[in-house]
Protein backbone atom coordinates (compact mmCIF):
# COMPACT_ATOMS: atom_id res chain seq x y z
CA UNK A 1 0.00 0.00 0.00
CA UNK A 2 2.72 2.63 0.88
CA UNK A 3 4.68 1.47 -2.26
CA UNK A 4 1.50 2.31 -4.30
CA UNK A 5 1.09 6.24 -2.46
CA UNK A 6 4.76 6.66 -3.45
CA UNK A 7 4.13 5.84 -6.70
CA UNK A 8 1.62 7.96 -6.94
CA UNK A 9 3.30 10.97 -5.67
CA UNK A 10 6.15 10.86 -7.66
CA UNK A 11 3.80 10.99 -11.02
CA UNK A 12 1.67 13.88 -9.37
CA UNK A 13 5.36 15.57 -8.91
CA UNK A 14 6.49 14.83 -12.76
CA UNK A 15 3.26 16.15 -13.75
CA UNK A 16 3.56 19.28 -11.84
CA UNK A 17 7.24 19.50 -13.31
CA UNK A 18 6.37 18.99 -16.62
CA UNK A 19 3.17 22.02 -16.75
CA UNK A 20 5.88 24.44 -15.18
CA UNK A 21 8.25 23.26 -18.17
CA UNK A 22 5.61 24.25 -20.17
CA UNK A 23 4.80 27.55 -18.74
CA UNK A 24 8.45 28.62 -18.44
CA UNK A 25 8.25 27.37 -22.50
CA UNK A 26 5.55 30.19 -23.06
CA UNK A 27 6.13 33.11 -20.25
CA UNK A 28 10.20 33.27 -20.73
CA UNK A 29 9.93 36.63 -22.69
CA UNK A 30 6.63 38.25 -21.72
CA UNK A 31 7.49 37.94 -17.45
CA UNK A 32 10.63 37.36 -15.61
CA UNK A 33 9.07 37.24 -12.19
CA UNK A 34 6.61 34.42 -13.34
CA UNK A 35 9.46 32.43 -14.75
CA UNK A 36 11.16 33.04 -11.37
CA UNK A 37 8.16 31.42 -9.45
CA UNK A 38 8.05 29.04 -11.69
CA UNK A 39 12.46 27.99 -10.93
CA UNK A 40 11.29 28.25 -7.36
CA UNK A 41 8.38 25.82 -7.41
CA UNK A 42 10.18 23.37 -9.37
CA UNK A 43 13.14 23.66 -6.77
CA UNK A 44 10.74 22.64 -4.52
CA UNK A 45 9.21 19.87 -6.57
CA UNK A 46 12.03 18.73 -7.09
CA UNK A 47 13.74 18.43 -3.34
CA UNK A 48 10.06 16.56 -2.77
CA UNK A 49 10.71 13.96 -5.41
CA UNK A 50 14.32 13.14 -3.21
CA UNK A 51 12.57 12.77 -0.45
CA UNK A 52 10.38 10.35 -1.54
CA UNK A 53 13.07 8.69 -3.36
CA UNK A 54 14.82 7.97 -0.43
CA UNK A 55 11.58 6.78 1.23
CA UNK A 56 11.32 4.34 -1.74
CA UNK A 57 14.98 3.12 -0.89
CA UNK A 58 14.51 2.42 2.80
CA UNK A 59 10.59 1.27 1.97
CA UNK A 60 12.44 -1.43 -0.33
CA UNK A 61 15.69 -1.80 2.67
CA UNK A 62 13.01 -2.95 5.04
CA UNK A 63 10.97 -5.26 2.33
CA UNK A 64 14.21 -7.14 1.68
CA UNK A 65 14.82 -7.68 5.11
CA UNK A 66 11.37 -8.65 5.84
CA UNK A 67 11.58 -11.38 2.83
CA UNK A 68 14.81 -12.81 3.91
CA UNK A 69 13.44 -12.92 7.82
CA UNK A 70 9.92 -14.90 6.30
CA UNK A 71 12.66 -17.06 3.92
CA UNK A 72 14.69 -18.01 7.28
CA UNK A 73 11.62 -19.05 9.21
CA UNK A 74 10.18 -20.85 6.18
CA UNK A 75 13.66 -22.32 5.90
CA UNK A 76 13.45 -23.10 9.55
CA UNK A 77 9.79 -24.59 9.54
CA UNK A 78 11.30 -26.56 7.16
CA UNK A 79 13.90 -28.69 9.15
CA UNK A 80 11.79 -28.65 12.05
CA UNK A 81 8.98 -30.50 9.63
CA UNK A 82 11.25 -32.34 7.66
CA UNK A 83 13.65 -33.32 10.47
CA UNK A 84 11.13 -34.02 13.03
CA UNK A 85 11.48 -37.63 15.11
CA UNK A 86 7.17 -38.26 14.21
CA UNK A 87 5.86 -38.39 11.49
CA UNK A 88 3.89 -35.39 10.29
CA UNK A 89 1.78 -34.78 7.40
CA UNK A 90 -0.57 -32.25 5.93
CA UNK A 91 -3.47 -33.31 3.78
CA UNK A 92 -6.37 -31.81 2.65
CA UNK A 93 -9.51 -31.67 4.13
CA UNK A 94 -10.57 -35.06 2.41
CA UNK A 95 -7.40 -36.87 3.96
CA UNK A 96 -5.48 -36.88 0.52
CA UNK A 97 -1.20 -36.28 1.50
CA UNK A 98 -0.07 -32.78 0.07
CA UNK A 99 3.09 -32.89 2.61
CA UNK A 100 5.41 -35.31 4.47
CA UNK A 101 8.49 -35.57 6.40
CA UNK A 102 11.02 -38.12 6.23
CA UNK A 103 9.85 -40.04 9.63
CA UNK A 104 6.34 -39.98 7.41
CA UNK A 105 8.01 -42.01 4.73
CA UNK A 106 10.18 -44.40 7.09
CA UNK A 107 7.23 -45.12 9.10
CA UNK A 108 4.93 -46.16 6.17
CA UNK A 109 8.05 -47.68 4.10
CA UNK A 110 6.70 -45.87 0.94
CA UNK A 111 8.97 -43.68 -1.85
CA UNK A 112 7.73 -40.23 -1.25
CA UNK A 113 6.12 -40.39 -4.85
CA UNK A 114 3.48 -42.61 -3.87
CA UNK A 115 2.36 -40.86 -0.42
CA UNK A 116 1.82 -37.34 -1.82
CA UNK A 117 -1.38 -37.46 -3.52
CA UNK A 118 -2.42 -40.96 -1.96
CA UNK A 119 -5.11 -41.06 0.67
CA UNK A 120 -3.89 -41.27 4.01
CA UNK A 121 -6.93 -43.60 5.23
CA UNK A 122 -5.22 -46.35 2.75
CA UNK A 123 -2.52 -46.55 5.26
CA UNK A 124 -5.02 -47.28 7.94
CA UNK A 125 -5.52 -51.14 9.08
CA UNK A 126 -8.48 -52.20 7.81
CA UNK A 127 -11.01 -52.60 10.62
CA UNK A 128 -9.87 -48.90 11.69
CA UNK A 129 -11.00 -47.16 8.28
CA UNK A 130 -14.58 -47.10 8.99
CA UNK A 131 -14.19 -45.01 11.80
CA UNK A 132 -10.78 -43.44 10.61
CA UNK A 133 -13.71 -41.84 7.75
CA UNK A 134 -15.89 -40.94 10.47
CA UNK A 135 -13.06 -38.75 12.05
CA UNK A 136 -11.97 -36.96 9.07
CA UNK A 137 -15.97 -35.79 8.34
CA UNK A 138 -15.91 -34.32 12.21
CA UNK A 139 -12.98 -32.96 11.71
CA UNK A 140 -14.32 -29.64 10.44
CA UNK A 141 -16.26 -29.25 13.77
CA UNK A 142 -14.23 -30.96 16.40
CA UNK A 143 -10.68 -28.72 14.86
CA UNK A 144 -8.81 -30.88 16.69
CA UNK A 145 -8.35 -34.35 18.32
CA UNK A 146 -4.85 -35.57 20.28
CA UNK A 147 -3.39 -38.77 20.99
CA UNK A 148 -5.69 -40.58 19.18
CA UNK A 149 -4.29 -44.11 18.89
CA UNK A 150 -5.26 -46.20 15.50
CA UNK A 151 -3.38 -49.34 14.14
CA UNK A 152 -1.91 -48.63 10.57
CA UNK A 153 0.26 -49.92 7.81
CA UNK A 154 3.05 -49.55 5.57
CA UNK A 155 3.66 -51.05 2.77
CA UNK A 156 5.03 -54.23 3.98
CA UNK A 157 1.57 -54.65 5.51
CA UNK A 158 2.85 -55.08 8.95
CA UNK A 159 0.71 -53.03 11.78
CA UNK A 160 2.12 -50.02 13.61
CA UNK A 161 0.42 -49.07 16.72
CA UNK A 162 -0.23 -45.41 16.06
CA UNK A 163 -1.25 -42.33 18.65
CA UNK A 164 -2.43 -39.36 16.19
CA UNK A 165 -2.81 -35.91 16.72
CA UNK A 166 -4.83 -34.06 14.37
CA UNK A 167 -5.88 -30.12 13.84
CA UNK A 168 -7.95 -28.56 11.17
CA UNK A 169 -5.43 -25.92 9.82
CA UNK A 170 -7.22 -22.13 8.50
CA UNK A 171 -6.18 -19.19 6.74
CA UNK A 172 -6.74 -15.50 7.84
CA UNK A 173 -10.28 -15.21 7.51
CA UNK A 174 -10.70 -18.57 9.72
CA UNK A 175 -11.73 -20.91 6.60
CA UNK A 176 -10.35 -24.66 7.25
CA UNK A 177 -8.07 -25.13 4.45
CA UNK A 178 -6.09 -28.15 5.42
CA UNK A 179 -5.57 -30.84 7.80
CA UNK A 180 -1.94 -31.30 9.59
CA UNK A 181 -1.44 -34.88 11.53
CA UNK A 182 1.46 -35.71 13.69
CA UNK A 183 1.97 -39.31 13.61
CA UNK A 184 3.62 -41.06 16.81
CA UNK A 185 4.82 -44.85 16.61
CA UNK A 186 3.75 -45.86 20.09
CA UNK A 187 4.59 -49.57 19.02
CA UNK A 188 7.56 -50.00 21.75
CA UNK A 189 5.60 -48.59 24.06
CA UNK A 190 2.28 -50.46 23.91
CA UNK A 191 4.15 -53.94 23.67
CA UNK A 192 6.10 -52.47 27.16
CA UNK A 193 2.50 -52.21 28.62
CA UNK A 194 1.35 -55.39 27.56
CA UNK A 195 4.56 -56.86 29.14
CA UNK A 196 4.07 -54.53 32.46
CA UNK A 197 0.70 -55.75 32.42
CA UNK A 198 1.54 -59.58 31.88
CA UNK A 199 4.38 -59.32 34.81
CA UNK A 200 1.53 -57.39 37.23
CA UNK A 201 -0.53 -60.55 36.47
CA UNK A 202 2.27 -63.03 36.79
CA UNK A 203 3.21 -60.59 40.70
CA UNK A 204 -0.91 -60.83 41.40
CA UNK A 205 -0.17 -64.77 40.70
CA UNK A 206 2.87 -64.85 43.33
CA UNK A 207 0.98 -62.89 45.62
CA UNK A 208 -1.90 -65.03 46.05
CA UNK A 209 0.63 -68.27 45.94
CA UNK A 210 2.61 -66.94 48.24
CA UNK A 211 -0.58 -65.84 50.53
CA UNK A 212 -2.03 -69.50 50.12
CA UNK A 213 1.45 -70.68 51.07
CA UNK A 214 1.83 -69.12 54.21
CA UNK A 215 -1.84 -69.80 55.43
CA UNK A 216 -0.74 -73.47 54.42
CA UNK A 217 2.24 -73.42 56.57
CA UNK A 218 0.41 -71.92 59.63
CA UNK A 219 -2.79 -74.07 59.04
CA UNK A 220 -0.68 -77.44 58.86
CA UNK A 221 1.85 -76.26 61.61
CA UNK A 222 -1.09 -75.40 64.16
CA UNK A 223 -2.72 -79.04 63.13
CA UNK A 224 0.99 -80.90 63.43
CA UNK A 225 1.56 -79.13 66.80
CA UNK A 226 -1.23 -80.51 69.16
CA UNK A 227 -0.59 -84.51 68.19
CA UNK A 228 3.24 -83.90 68.55
CA UNK A 229 2.71 -82.41 71.82
CA UNK A 230 0.68 -85.72 72.38
CA UNK A 231 3.49 -87.77 71.49
CA UNK A 232 6.31 -86.21 73.02
CA UNK A 233 4.05 -86.12 76.29
CA UNK A 234 3.40 -90.04 76.12
CA UNK A 235 7.40 -90.49 74.93
CA UNK A 236 8.85 -88.96 78.41
CA UNK A 237 6.00 -91.10 79.97
CA UNK A 238 7.46 -94.28 77.94
CA UNK A 239 10.81 -92.95 78.43
CA UNK A 240 10.37 -92.57 82.44
CA UNK A 241 9.42 -96.37 82.27
CA UNK A 242 11.71 -98.20 80.44
CA UNK A 243 14.37 -96.10 82.79
CA UNK A 244 13.66 -97.97 85.69
CA UNK A 245 14.08 -101.45 83.25
CA UNK A 246 17.41 -103.07 82.56
CA UNK A 247 16.99 -103.25 78.91
CA UNK A 248 19.28 -100.48 77.44
CA UNK A 249 18.19 -101.38 74.03
CA UNK A 250 14.75 -100.61 75.37
CA UNK A 251 15.31 -97.34 77.07
CA UNK A 252 17.88 -95.92 74.30
CA UNK A 253 15.42 -96.74 71.79
CA UNK A 254 12.61 -94.34 73.98
CA UNK A 255 15.26 -91.82 74.08
CA UNK A 256 15.40 -91.71 70.49
CA UNK A 257 11.38 -91.10 70.40
CA UNK A 258 11.90 -88.19 72.87
CA UNK A 259 14.43 -86.53 70.44
CA UNK A 260 13.53 -86.85 67.48
CA UNK A 261 9.50 -85.87 68.62
CA UNK A 262 11.18 -82.68 69.88
CA UNK A 263 13.06 -82.29 66.99
CA UNK A 264 9.63 -82.04 65.10
CA UNK A 265 8.03 -79.65 67.40
CA UNK A 266 10.97 -77.59 67.25
CA UNK A 267 10.17 -77.30 63.55
CA UNK A 268 6.37 -76.96 63.91
CA UNK A 269 7.26 -74.15 66.17
CA UNK A 270 9.42 -72.50 63.67
CA UNK A 271 7.18 -72.59 60.64
CA UNK A 272 4.29 -71.14 62.59
CA UNK A 273 6.27 -68.43 64.10
CA UNK A 274 7.12 -67.65 60.64
CA UNK A 275 3.94 -67.24 59.85
CA UNK A 276 2.74 -64.93 62.30
CA UNK A 277 5.70 -63.07 61.67
CA UNK A 278 5.25 -62.50 57.92
CA UNK A 279 1.27 -61.82 58.66
CA UNK A 280 2.50 -59.46 61.10
CA UNK A 281 0.51 -61.25 63.88
CA UNK A 282 3.06 -62.38 66.07
CA UNK A 283 2.35 -60.05 69.46
CA UNK A 284 5.29 -59.16 71.85
CA UNK A 285 4.49 -59.93 75.62
CA UNK A 286 6.99 -57.02 77.60
CA UNK A 287 8.36 -57.37 81.04
CA UNK A 288 11.14 -56.80 83.47
CA UNK A 289 13.87 -58.89 82.57
CA UNK A 290 17.69 -59.73 83.29
CA UNK A 291 19.28 -60.18 79.72
CA UNK A 292 22.26 -61.95 81.45
CA UNK A 293 20.18 -64.25 83.49
CA UNK A 294 18.14 -65.17 80.21
CA UNK A 295 21.46 -65.59 78.25
CA UNK A 296 22.81 -67.91 80.82
CA UNK A 297 19.92 -70.16 80.74
CA UNK A 298 19.64 -70.39 76.94
CA UNK A 299 23.54 -71.26 77.09
CA UNK A 300 23.14 -73.83 80.03
CA UNK A 301 20.41 -75.49 77.67
CA UNK A 302 22.07 -75.58 74.56
CA UNK A 303 25.56 -76.48 76.65
CA UNK A 304 25.27 -80.24 76.10
CA UNK A 305 24.76 -80.07 72.16
CA UNK A 306 28.40 -78.56 72.11
CA UNK A 307 29.74 -80.54 74.60
CA UNK A 308 28.53 -83.99 72.47
CA UNK A 309 30.61 -82.23 69.69
CA UNK A 310 33.30 -81.29 71.64
CA UNK A 311 33.02 -78.03 71.26
CA UNK A 312 33.20 -75.29 74.01
CA UNK A 313 29.79 -72.60 74.96
CA UNK A 314 31.12 -70.06 76.54
CA UNK A 315 29.00 -67.21 78.12
CA UNK A 316 30.89 -63.49 78.26
CA UNK A 317 29.78 -60.58 79.78
CA UNK A 318 30.98 -57.79 82.12
CA UNK A 319 28.50 -57.00 84.21
CA UNK A 320 26.64 -58.94 86.96
CA UNK A 321 23.17 -57.62 85.63
CA UNK A 322 21.68 -56.49 82.70
CA UNK A 323 17.79 -55.27 83.46
CA UNK A 324 15.87 -54.24 79.99
CA UNK A 325 11.72 -54.53 79.64
CA UNK A 326 11.33 -57.02 76.36
CA UNK A 327 9.79 -60.41 75.59
CA UNK A 328 11.88 -63.08 77.66
CA UNK A 329 10.48 -65.89 74.67
CA UNK A 330 11.58 -63.92 71.98
CA UNK A 331 14.85 -63.14 73.26
CA UNK A 332 15.50 -66.85 74.06
CA UNK A 333 13.95 -67.73 70.69
CA UNK A 334 16.72 -65.34 68.98
CA UNK A 335 19.74 -66.52 71.13
CA UNK A 336 18.68 -70.19 70.53
CA UNK A 337 18.39 -69.79 67.20
CA UNK A 338 21.97 -68.35 66.87
CA UNK A 339 23.67 -70.75 69.13
CA UNK A 340 22.23 -73.71 67.72
CA UNK A 341 23.31 -72.55 64.22
CA UNK A 342 26.67 -71.80 65.60
CA UNK A 343 27.40 -75.26 66.82
CA UNK A 344 25.66 -76.68 63.88
CA UNK A 345 28.62 -75.79 61.52
CA UNK A 346 31.46 -75.49 63.89
CA UNK A 347 33.07 -78.82 64.39
CA UNK A 348 36.32 -77.80 66.39
CA UNK A 349 36.96 -74.47 68.75
CA UNK A 350 34.11 -72.34 70.49
CA UNK A 351 30.96 -70.82 70.03
CA UNK A 352 30.66 -67.92 72.56
CA UNK A 353 27.27 -65.72 73.51
CA UNK A 354 27.92 -62.47 74.59
CA UNK A 355 26.31 -59.50 76.36
CA UNK A 356 26.69 -56.10 77.17
CA UNK A 357 25.19 -52.84 77.90
CA UNK A 358 25.50 -49.98 75.55
CA UNK A 359 24.59 -46.26 75.90
CA UNK A 360 21.67 -44.58 74.82
CA UNK A 361 19.77 -46.89 76.46
CA UNK A 362 20.71 -50.22 74.20
CA UNK A 363 21.65 -53.52 74.23
CA UNK A 364 24.07 -55.73 72.50
CA UNK A 365 24.15 -59.55 71.97
CA UNK A 366 26.81 -61.19 70.22
CA UNK A 367 27.07 -64.77 69.43
CA UNK A 368 30.34 -65.87 67.46
CA UNK A 369 32.24 -69.33 66.71
CA UNK A 370 34.96 -70.70 64.65
CA UNK A 371 33.24 -72.65 62.20
CA UNK A 372 33.29 -73.09 58.85
CA UNK A 373 31.96 -69.66 57.76
CA UNK A 374 29.83 -67.67 55.19
CA UNK A 375 31.12 -66.70 51.73
CA UNK A 376 30.82 -63.11 51.59
CA UNK A 377 28.03 -64.01 48.37
CA UNK A 378 26.01 -65.45 50.23
CA UNK A 379 26.06 -63.07 53.54
CA UNK A 380 23.25 -61.25 51.98
CA UNK A 381 20.90 -63.95 51.63
CA UNK A 382 21.39 -66.19 55.05
CA UNK A 383 18.33 -64.61 56.32
CA UNK A 384 16.17 -65.59 53.12
CA UNK A 385 13.31 -68.08 54.29
CA UNK A 386 13.98 -71.36 53.35
CA UNK A 387 17.92 -70.47 51.85
CA UNK A 388 20.71 -72.50 52.88
CA UNK A 389 24.08 -71.87 52.99
CA UNK A 390 26.24 -75.22 52.13
CA UNK A 391 23.14 -77.21 51.51
CA UNK A 392 25.13 -80.82 52.33
CA UNK A 393 25.89 -80.12 55.48
CA UNK A 394 22.89 -78.55 56.15
CA UNK A 395 20.71 -81.42 55.14
CA UNK A 396 22.93 -83.71 57.68
CA UNK A 397 22.46 -81.35 59.78
CA UNK A 398 18.63 -80.83 59.45
CA UNK A 399 16.66 -77.53 59.73
CA UNK A 400 14.02 -76.30 57.81
CA UNK A 401 15.96 -72.89 56.55
CA UNK A 402 14.28 -70.61 58.86
CA UNK A 403 16.27 -69.86 62.16
CA UNK A 404 18.04 -66.73 60.55
CA UNK A 405 14.76 -65.53 58.86
CA UNK A 406 12.86 -65.57 61.95
CA UNK A 407 16.05 -63.77 63.86
CA UNK A 408 15.62 -61.41 61.94
CA UNK A 409 11.96 -60.64 61.64
CA UNK A 410 11.94 -60.51 65.72
CA UNK A 411 15.07 -58.55 65.69
CA UNK A 412 12.93 -55.88 63.63
CA UNK A 413 10.15 -56.28 65.09
CA UNK A 414 11.99 -55.52 68.23
CA UNK A 415 12.92 -52.02 66.76
CA UNK A 416 16.35 -53.55 66.86
CA UNK A 417 19.25 -53.85 64.22
CA UNK A 418 21.32 -57.44 62.99
CA UNK A 419 24.35 -57.36 61.45
CA UNK A 420 27.07 -60.20 60.57
CA UNK A 421 30.82 -60.70 60.18
CA UNK A 422 32.47 -63.89 58.78
CA UNK A 423 35.42 -65.30 56.87
CA UNK A 424 35.24 -68.76 55.17
CA UNK A 425 37.12 -71.46 57.62
CA UNK A 426 37.63 -68.53 60.00
CA UNK A 427 34.33 -68.96 62.20
CA UNK A 428 30.88 -66.08 62.02
CA UNK A 429 29.96 -63.18 64.55
CA UNK A 430 26.38 -61.97 64.53
CA UNK A 431 25.77 -58.55 66.17
CA UNK A 432 22.33 -57.57 67.57
CA UNK A 433 21.27 -53.96 68.83
CA UNK A 434 18.08 -53.95 70.84
CA UNK A 435 16.80 -51.10 72.49
CA UNK A 436 16.41 -51.24 77.02
CA UNK A 437 12.91 -50.77 76.47
CA UNK A 438 10.50 -50.68 72.91
CA UNK A 439 9.32 -47.39 72.04
CA UNK A 440 5.65 -47.22 70.52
Amino acid sequence: METDLTSEYIQTVQQRTQTLYQTTQTAAHESPHLMLGCLEELQSALEELHVAEEELRQQNKSLLSAQRTIEAERQRYQELFEFAPDAYVVTDLYGTVLEANRAAIELFNVPYRHLIQNSLVSFVHKEQRSAFRGLLSQLLTIHRVQEWEVTMCGQDTHSIDSAITVETVRDFQGKAIALRWLIRDVTARKQSEAQLHKLQLQNLELTEIDRLKDQFMATISHELRTPMNAILGFSHLLLKRVSTMEDSTLACMADRIVCNSQHLLTLIEELLDFSKLKAKKLQLRMTELDLLKVADETAQELRHFAEQKGIALNLDSAQQALPIVSDPVRLRQIMTNLLSNAIKFTEAGQVTLGVWGLPAGRVLIVVQDTGIGIDPADQERIFQEFWQVNQTSTRLNGGTGLGLAIVRSLVELMQGSLSIESQVGRGTTFRIELPRQLKY
